[in-house]
């Protein structure tokens, strides 16, 4: 007999593999990785377990969740006391909400949000420094919005941040000014992410490792065993990629969840290959690729699209390259030619069809990159022909799937009827053999898996349950699709599917033990699934029971 670990095993097992089903299964694990796995008399005639069978019953075991797409500096922040997370019914709500928020705050914190979207709220005006002003006059206030990309600061902020009547900042894109040429707060897109680190400088390091720690063990809770760490920055500077705060929590022994990280690819890529080198051989900390942005997103129009918004503010309105197109390419094929991938933020056509036809050329050159995959994140609203694109170069759909129900109404009034149907084309992809990964572009939707599941397989918001039958629900997925694209789908979307997403030998025995079986339930009862345990390499990492 072969010694190891451990033997799990459990009447129900989904191993994320083809064929995509449930069957009672036993796997045997040694040193951190799958030995073998299959029926259970057969594993337990073949191995000793050194450590006992630890028999899961009935309970639903499957591959640890993986988010491949979020924010974690963010996410961690907003999930402790230094940020407040709130949309709010209206700007004066949001204000009123944010001036309880900083009672607790430390004298040297400045007041940070995230959340609005005017849009959302009633009346949906744009913001302005005024209410912010009067709230707090003499402390800086930044008001991140919910989709990411604007930033709404004070008068105290601005100065503090020198932008007011700084030479450097005058006239330049993004920057919105009244009638008067007089700066309103408003921040967008490049500008913003520029702006937003200064923003959170006054933070210790102190403070972020216990907010990435709190984070880590919330997402081990959640079953999350693993995730894509996103870059936020398109061009120079703080990208938001704290390797530094994942090095302490890796001296300290914990690192529960295997994170890979996407620093901003640069025309200087020495930052990649200096991660890539450092953490060779890490089994917890990777760097496979690079990220960019290429455009913004369409509910403030700097989504790029082929053809105007169906609700222009102006003739030609069709959003804008946040990179030029000669600027990506060359980029792009730097990195190409080093072997490496690049994860590229589209989500109007305009933009993915320009990204593809980058990665295109790129292939053609150089073939498949050796580190990651080509991956377009969001894509939001695709050309069909680019469809067809996506399956023919083998470049990874990342998606989220509750930002459908993000903005109601939303996509028909931006994009018009016949091109919201080809909005987050899940089924259209699977039909295609495209590769799909799923996550949460955290904090602009919760980290939640079961969340994720059940917008992915009704096409319904998780908190409202809205649209009745599911919004275009002709782009439905099974529950079993859904599940290998969160779990294998995101492992090859973080390039590390050799050794993550689905149970296998070979694999790390990285997976989340549940009270129900997903694929035997209705999908309205997703959302009601607990995690019983959640393992990382073996390990118990969670368990609902402690």
């Amino acid at each position: 007999m072969q010694k190891c670990d451990y033997v799990f095993r459990s009447k129900n097992v989904f191993t994320a593999k083809s064929p995509l089903e449930v069957a009672e299964l036993a796997f045997a694990v040694r040193d951190s990785r799958i030995l073998e796995i299959g029926k259970p008399s057969d594993v337990l005639f073949k191995f000793e377990p050194q450590n006992g069978v630890i028999d899961f019953g009935d309970k639903f075991v499957c591959p640890g969740f993986h988010d491949a797409h979020l924010h974690f500096f963010h996410t961690a922040l907003l999930n402790s006391p230094y940020m407040f997370f709130c949309i709010g019914e209206s700007e004066a709500d949001l204000v009123s909400k944010t001036l309880e928020f900083a009672e607790d705050l430390p004298e040297d914190a400045w007041v940070v949000t995230q959340g609005w979207r005017y849009y959302r709220w009633n009346p949906a005006v744009y913001p302005s420094k005024q209410p912010i002003d009067e709230a707090f006059p003499n402390r800086p206030c930044v008001m991140y919005s919910g989709d990411g990309h604007t930033l709404w600061l004070n008068t105290c902020a601005m100065e503090k941040l020198d932008v007011v009547n700084n030479v450097n900042y005058l006239g330049k894109p993004g920057i919105d000014v009244d009638d008067s040429g007089e700066l309103t707060g408003i921040f967008h897109e490049a500008v913003a992410m520029e702006l937003l680190p200064k923003c959170l400088e006054w933070l210790t390091d102190e403070q972020l490792v216990s907010a990435y720690e709190n984070q880590m063990q919330k997402m081990t809770a959640l079953g999350i065993t693993s995730a894509c760490d996103m870059s936020l920055m398109p061009k120079e500077g703080c990208d938001f990629i704290r390797d530094d705060v994942y090095d302490a929590l890796d001296a300290a022994d914990k690192l529960k969840l295997r994170v890979h990280m996407f620093p901003t690819l640069l025309d200087d890529q020495s930052r990649f290959f200096e991660l890539l080198s450092k953490y060779s051989g890490n089994d917890f900390l990777y760097a496979p690729a690079f990220k960019q942005f290429f455009d913004g997103v369409s509910s403030e129009h700097t989504a790029r699209l082929t053809e105007d918004y169906s609700n222009a503010r102006f003739p030609g309105d069709r959003g804008e390259l946040t990179v030029p197109v000669v600027q990506m390419r060359e980029l792009v094929l730097e990195a190409a030619e080093n072997g490496v991938a690049t994860r590229i933020h589209t989500i109007g056509d305009g933009a993915i069809h320009e990204a593809l036809k980058i990665y295109e050329e790129a292939i053609a050159k150089f073939g498949h990159p050796k580190s990651g995959h080509y991956t377009l994140e969001h894509l939001e609203n695709l050309l069909a022909e680019d469809i067809v694109k996506l399956a023919e170069l083998g470049v990874v759909a990342s998606s989220q799937p509750c930002h459908i129900t993000l903005d109601p109404g939303g996509p028909e009034k931006d994009l018009g009827e016949e091109r919201a149907k080809l909005m987050w084309p899940f089924k259209t992809f699977e039909e295609k053999g495209i590769v799909q990964a799923f996550g949460t572009d955290s904090p602009i939707t919760g980290v939640g898996p079961m969340n994720v599941l059940y917008a992915a397989v009704t096409r319904k918001d998780p908190h409202t349950h809205e649209p009745e039958g599911g919004w275009h629900a002709e782009q439905c997925i099974s529950i079993a699709n859904a599940l290998q694209n969160y779990t294998l789908g995101s492992a090859i979307a973080a390039g590390n599917e050799a050794n993550i997403g689905t149970l296998e030998p070979g694999k790390f025995a990285d997976f989340v033990v549940l009270d129900q079986n997903l694929l035997a339930i209705d999908a309205e009862k997703i959302q009601q699934t607990k995690v019983i345990a959640t393992y990382l390499g073996g390990e118990c990492v969670y368990d609902v029971s402690i």
